[in-house]
């Protein structure tokens, strides 16, 4: 299936983002930070939808004026569902993505029909936050990291979140380092110093799956079973072999995540 590329404008600020034809409900995917729409090519290719660069992310906007908060990003998602003309969505997110979407279906319940979420921060008390989100949630603490950051550390960064030693190859490194500018970085720091409204279980909700990989530096298990908890018939796969990303381990979770969008 082709995947296109557009760029689009609100107020004067560029949106980019990739869709690709598919049947039926649209999916929507959501990546997390510090990376892109770049994250969901294959996904796309498998089951068509849209996937957009979340403001101050990729190669849409990083304006200073720009929300990047967790309100601001869902707000700039729901403008972006409006100008595509989508009412509901089967949603796939990861990371802060599945925050931005789960702060969407709060909003508006009716829109989300299948949920997809994979290694995802805790947005509910009882877990402390991963060592580099504590220091960039610290006031200038976060700025000196942020600017002293090298395309070798952001490499190791990446690499440190996989359990393959390919899942990181140079080209790919070198892609998010060249979109990891100063409006990424003030992104990425805004959004985690904003309030994230605790989570709370309900009692009803879309038919769920929790992808998550163990080997998680940052967002252990327990994280993904605290989700299972909040969300109603939820369906937790726990992956031994995986990682942050959890789909550059197993490429076998493009076809599952497509199988789930088609039950």
């Amino acid at each position: 299936m082709r995947v296109d590329e557009h760029t689009i404008n609100f107020d004067e600020s560029p949106v980019f983002y990739r869709t690709a034809e598919g049947s039926g409900m649209p999916v929507l995917y959501l990546h997390g930070i510090p990376t892109s729409s770049d994250d969901w090519v294959e996904f796309l290719a498998r089951t068509g939808g849209i996937a957009p660069d979340l403001i101050g992310f990729g190669r849409s906007g990083k304006g200073g004026h720009l929300d990047y908060s967790l309100a601001g990003l869902t707000a700039f998602v729901e403008r972006f569902l409006a100008e595509m003309q989508v009412d509901a969505v089967k949603l796939v997110a990861h990371d802060w993505g599945v925050a931005v979407g789960l702060t969407l279906a709060a909003r508006h319940p009716e829109r989300i029909e299948r949920l997809a979420m994979m290694n995802a921060p805790p947005v509910f008390g009882g877990f402390p936050w991963p060592r580099l989100v504590r220091w960039w949630r610290s006031p200038l603490v976060g700025e000196g990291l942020m600017g002293s950051t090298t395309r070798g550390m952001l490499a190791r960064t990446l690499r440190q979140g996989s359990v393959r030693e390919d899942a990181w190859p140079d080209a790919r490194v070198a892609t998010v380092w060249d979109q990891f500018d100063q409006g990424t970085q003030r992104a990425i720091l805004r959004l985690v110093r904003s309030p994230v409204a605790d989570f709370e279980a309900t009692t009803t909700g879309p038919p769920a799956l929790i992808l998550w990989g163990d080997r998680d530096p940052w967002y252990p298990p327990p994280v993904a079973d605290a989700y299972a908890t909040r969300l109603p018939g939820a369906h937790t796969e726990r992956l031994p072999d995986a990682g942050h990303w959890p789909w550059l381990d197993r490429a076998d979770l493009v076809d599952r995540v497509a199988a789930f969008l088609e039950e």
